[in-house]
């Protein structure tokens, strides 16, 4: 038996190299024989400069790989990675949803701009660097540019470039100029709703508006790629905010508010103030007393107790006294008036008589249950708690009757009459495509009285004070109100606010579609000054324009046709034959 030696003990021949089964692999292995045993030949052969090269040869191979391992990555990324833009593409990177309305035209969206800055250490040229930055940049302020090239430090010298204006700085190729990107939110419609929409600061937070009251919503859609919706219709918002400029106009009134509501959903479709250069949404932080509007609810109050009916009798053939105090008519009718009448004629006298009957238990409640002693609870944080009276006297419940003696906010009372006109629900607004999420309407009035006071407010418009907020087939109902304001010694009559508050259709079923209108015109300019005059008119614009939006068609009804002539009644056509 013979003893192999191990394959580990065997001496190869030197200069013998091993041979490869797999002749593919030939020219590899003999390479690296090659270079593995380089150094042995030289050494061996005494001869040095085989050595050198050899290290030489290594180090450009290293090189040589690291060079092309580059050259292939640049070529990948030239031809096949997506290119930047400027704008981010990945729905994870943005910082806040895209605000859309109701259908989806985009409101607010988050874009990249860029910062500039200039370090003057690094800047070859200064009067070169000042002239060219000026002459893309007219804009720039001159005073803040010359000190940043002449300081001492590195400074941040303009924010909010697009993408182009900061190419056009860059392509000027001055040193120590470099840019640095930050995220900007943009508003497409420029001041369109801009008082609902609101704003946010320069680190993306929200600060006023639907950017405030829905932030933290805002910025986890954003993370998820998906856009918010609000309730509003930007075809209706567009109508508002020209019947309102035109009513600011007609009127020379110092300010002015305008919402349409779906009462049923009580989401708000449109919703301005004005003049729009102010930053204040006058609709949900403005307080106002509203005079006459507030006859619907003490009338509603009476009808929901059963301390009146539409015949009940009201004397007001002369002034209400309540102790010394001297209650009139603005439209004095002297005589005695059914409740219907008392509506119809804005009767002062009427409602406070019929306020002090019912006595201040029963007019809190009604008042509270309309929502109008606390603040609307809408998502805008800017929504003002009213101003309400500290004693409830037969003295306040008379100026309570009639709008006077409480300051309360638009959004307060379009909400209020909301609930009086679909069935009797208060449906909190909501800015929410759908409306609030998890609040349950509470009971106010009963559906008969909803039904009655519809009836009543369509009477109003075709028979009483707001005729000129008709629209003709539309069915429009509603209410004035006119109130002078307190100037700090006494209610000044050429000081006025004049509002109308208008549903439509007033008729058909409690739950089918319907729509409420608040027209507010602060300090009309020109007598005369009353609701019925300064706001009906754009009530009746709006409701016109509007209805193709909304679904509703013109139709007759019991007072009027389709076309807003007369309804002929069995008298007319009997004398026509």
């Amino acid at each position: 038996m013979s003893v192999q030696p191990h394959p580990s003990s065997v001496r190869r021949p030197a200069g013998r190299r091993p041979r490869l089964q797999t002749p593919s692999w030939r020219w590899l292995a003999e390479g690296v024989w090659w270079v593995e045993h380089g150094f042995e030949r030289a050494r061996a052969h005494a001869r040095p400069e085989e050595d050198s090269r050899v290290r030489i040869f290594l180090v450009l191979a290293a090189f040589g790989l690291v060079f092309a391992g580059l050259g292939l990555k640049a070529g990948y990324a030239a031809l096949f990675e997506p290119v930047d833009v400027g704008y981010r593409g990945a729905a994870s990177d943005r910082s806040r949803a895209d605000l859309v309305d109701r259908n989806g035209r985009l409101l607010a969206t988050d874009v990249i701009f860029y910062a500039m800055f200039i370090d003057p250490s690094q800047v070859w040229d200064r009067d070169v660097a000042f002239r060219e930055i000026r002459r893309v940049m007219p804009g720039l302020d001159a005073d803040r540019l010359k000190g940043a090239i002449w300081g001492d430090r590195q400074v941040i010298v303009a924010s909010g470039l697009t993408p182009d204006e900061r190419a056009q700085v860059h392509d000027l190729g001055l040193g120590g100029v470099t840019f640095a990107m930050e995220d900007g939110r943009v508003y497409p419609l420029e001041g369109e709703a801009k008082h609902l929409i609101g704003a946010t600061d320069t680190g993306g937070q929200g600060i006023s508006g639907v950017e405030l009251a829905f932030d933290k919503e805002l910025r986890a859609e954003g993370a998820a790629g998906a856009p918010f919706e609000l309730s509003i219709d930007l075809r209706i918002q567009g109508v508002v905010e020209s019947e309102l400029a035109t009513a600011m106009a007609e009127t020379g009134a110092k300010a002015g508010v305008a919402i349409v509501t779906n009462v049923q959903t009580g989401e708000v479709l449109a919703m301005a103030s004005w003049p729009e250069t102010g930053s204040r949404n006058l609709a949900t932080s403005g307080h106002y007393e509203m005079g006459s509007v507030f006859k619907s609810f003490a009338v509603a109050a009476g009808l929901d107790t059963g301390a009146a009916d539409m015949t009940t009798l009201f004397d007001a053939s002369e002034p209400f006294m309540i102790g010394k105090r001297r209650i009139t008519d603005f439209h004095a009718q002297n005589r005695i008036m059914t409740l219907e009448e008392v509506y119809l004629h804005s009767s002062n006298i009427g409602t406070s008589r019929l306020a002090v009957q019912m006595g201040p238990v029963v007019m809190k409640d009604y008042f509270g249950r309309l929502g109008l002693l606390d603040r609307a609870p809408i998502e805008l944080l800017e929504s003002a708690a009213p101003k309400v009276p500290d004693d409830w006297t037969p003295s306040t419940l008379a100026s309570l009757s009639f709008g006077y003696g409480i300051m309360v906010t638009p959004v307060q009372v379009i909400a209020a009459v909301g609930s009086l006109s679909n069935g009797g629900r208060y449906v909190p607004l909501s800015l929410r495509k759908g409306g609030a999420v998890g609040v349950e309407p509470r009971t106010v009035v009963t559906p008969q009285t909803s039904l009655n006071m519809l009836d009543l407010m369509r009477r109003n418009v075709v028979r009483g004070s707001g005729g000129r907020a008709n629209a003709p087939g539309l069915r429009v109902g509603g209410k004035t109100g006119s109130a002078n304001k307190w100037t700090g010694s006494r209610y000044d009559p050429a000081v006025a606010v004049g509002t109308f508050i208008g549903v439509f259709p007033s008729d058909g079923p409690l739950d089918a579609p319907r729509y409420a209108i608040l027209v507010l015109v602060d300090e009309p300019g020109e007598y005369p000054r009353t609701g019925g005059f300064v706001a009906a008119p754009a009530v009746g614009r709006i409701a016109d324009r509007i209805a193709p939006f909304v679904g509703v068609e013109r139709a007759d009804d019991r007072w009027q046709l389709a076309d807003g002539r007369p309804n002929p009644t069995l008298k007319d056509m009997e004398a026509s034959l």
